[in-house]
């Protein structure tokens, strides 16, 4: 099972790292999470250089896709040769997108009819774009899923390891990633947001 976070030029890192992090929880040899990178490196909005670890193309081709967002995503979305390498399908694989990556998918025509969450910055740009935002964390239909604020990367990520090896293991990466003596707190938090949407399968 392959999971690619998609960072650019710009990006938060609290949006594709902590995603990173707890879907790394799962250690099996066929599960491998990726930062997919448009260039070999990207810098982060406060500095941090990432190396890409997978092409665009080969991340297109993950059984799951995470759009990360960043402080240039609307140079991203502008950008026709870079948003033509984004053949993301949502009847072969599981997409999600954080904050201003909810406009990417926006753009790529994938959530038409499918209300989407977002950053506060992004929202105006995202309901520009045709989408309903909702005022809450964490929403999903089908296979595709979006997450507004930086925290509510967490519900991303859970949601995708619940889709893919089940509720109990993202409970048990949840737990793991907890502040100790509030892991029970968190993990209720994260099924009272992740589990509504986990029969939503089209």
């Amino acid at each position: 099972m392959h999971i690619a976070i998609l960072t650019f030029d710009g990006f938060n890192e609290l949006d594709s790292l902590i995603a990173l992090g707890i879907l790394n929880r799962i250690k099996k040899p066929d599960w491998r999470v990726s930062i997919a990178c448009p260039t070999a490196s990207v810098t982060s909005m406060n500095g941090v250089v990432l190396q890409s670890q997978i092409s665009l193309g080969e991340a297109v081709e993950a059984d799951a896709v995470l759009v990360g967002s960043g402080m240039k995503t609307r140079e991203v979305v502008a950008d026709a040769s870079l948003m033509a390498q984004l053949k993301l399908d949502p009847h072969r694989q599981l997409l999600g997108a954080q904050c201003s990556g909810t406009l990417v998918l926006a753009k790529q025509g994938l959530l038409a009819a499918i209300p989407a969450c977002t950053d506060l910055i992004t929202k105006p740009w995202v309901q520009e774009a045709g989408v309903d935002v909702l005022n809450q964390p964490f929403f999903a239909k089908g296979n595709i899923a979006t997450a507004g604020g930086c925290l509510a990367s967490q519900y991303l990520a859970c949601w995708v390891i619940a889709r893919l090896e089940g509720l109990e293991a993202a409970r048990s990466a949840m737990h793991y990633v907890a502040p100790v003596g509030e892991k029970e707190e968190y993990i209720e938090r994260m099924l009272r947001n992740v589990t509504p949407y986990l029969n939503e399968v089209s």
